[in-house]
């Protein structure tokens, strides 16, 4: 397996440079930045840096977090500093429970939706009482604040004549060469293993098993998993590897699966990029790989498969996070019954 973070996707220079970024700091006297530091917007307590760093070094190694979610915690606590700053806080030590629920009601106040809320607040709770064990807090601050129930939005779901017709513009591109044998094996795979992008996007040769059918993808934390792989999805992949990877590899291109046009790993980005002009081929609006990965869950539970199943299915923690799953169903159910049932 090729290495990669929890999110499947592989460490640069450039998100270590981000993630390593000096954070300016309150001066010695606590009256202003200290030198190199930016505005008003920027003081920290004057310990932040070091500890932030410590927090990260964390996330990244001991969590295998990857870097985007590294950064978001990075951000959010360093907010959470500046603005503890604002309120007299001059070393991380005196973090006090007033001071995250004055930072989440400020956030509020100026527009945060309940979900940026709860994600924030968490990414508190992840800081506090990792710096309790630290031994950075005497006491978790964070530990008793409530997190506001998240509002549950319905994702986005192609039924399955829409998920044929995109798989179906995807088939019919690849006789255009070889990235268009690419697009098509990475769309059919997405729909076919409900996998996440950056999980398709890590995939290697190796984990490819033609006698099970199946596909072996990495998953957040770096938890692996096996998946089911369709005839479709499996002989659209044949076709790539047989006719489209080799035009596209280079000698760094080592064992990635998919390879973008210059021959290295194929990224997020342009993963995004081929589902796009699938979708714009097959006439479909606002499809992106994570439409797939729901469209596969919700039309593998209509189909009768067991929720835990599916739970297995997507890599997910908790079957909470699934469950979303059943919304969907029955919301398709309840549209099914009142345009076809008579007394509806």
């Amino acid at each position: 397996m090729a290495s990669t973070t929890g999110d499947g996707e592989a460490w640069s220079h450039e998100s270590v440079a981000d993630l390593e970024a000096p954070v300016p700091v309150m001066s010695p006297s606590g009256d202003g930045p200290a030198a190199g530091g930016g505005g008003d917007d920027d003081w920290l307590p004057r310990d932040a840096a070091a500890v932030l760093v410590r927090f990260v070094d964390w996330l990244r190694w001991e969590r295998g977090r990857s870097p985007a979610t590294v950064r978001a915690y990075r951000a959010d606590m360093t907010a959470l500093l500046v603005h503890a700053a604002g309120l007299g806080l001059t070393t991380v030590e005196g973090l006090s429970t007033p001071h995250v629920r004055s930072w989440l009601g400020a956030g509020q106040a100026a527009g945060w939706s309940r979900a940026t809320t709860a994600r924030r607040a968490a990414a508190a709770r992840t800081f506090t009482s990792w710096a309790v064990r630290q031994q950075v807090l005497p006491t978790d601050p964070a530990a008793r604040i409530a997190t506001p129930r998240r509002s549950r939005h319905l994702p986005r779901v192609l039924d399955e004549a829409e998920a044929r017709r995109l798989c179906e513009a995807a088939a019919a591109a690849a006789d255009s060469g070889p990235v268009g044998l690419r697009d098509h094996a990475l769309v059919e795979l997405l729909y076919g293993t409900g996998a996440r992008v950056g999980e398709a996007v890590g995939v290697d040769l190796a984990d490819v098993d033609r006698e099970r059918q199946s596909l072996r993808v990495t998953g957040k934390g770096d938890k692996e998993r096996v998946v089911p792989l369709g005839l479709p999805a499996l002989r659209a992949v044949d076709r790539y590897l047989q006719r489209g990877r080799p035009a596209l590899a280079v000698v760094d291109s080592r064992q990635a699966l998919f390879l973008g046009s210059r021959g290295g790993r194929l990224d997020q980005r342009q993963a995004r990029e081929a589902v796009a002009r699938a979708a714009r081929a097959a006439g479909l609006q606002d499809v992106h790989p994570h439409a797939l990965r729901h469209s596969a869950a919700t039309h593998v539970l209509d189909g009768g498969a067991d929720l835990r199943c599916v739970q297995e299915l997507l890599g997910h923690a908790t079957l909470t996070t699934t469950e979303i799953y059943t919304h969907v169903s029955q919301a398709r159910l309840l549209a099914a019954y009142h345009q076809a049932h008579p007394r509806a």
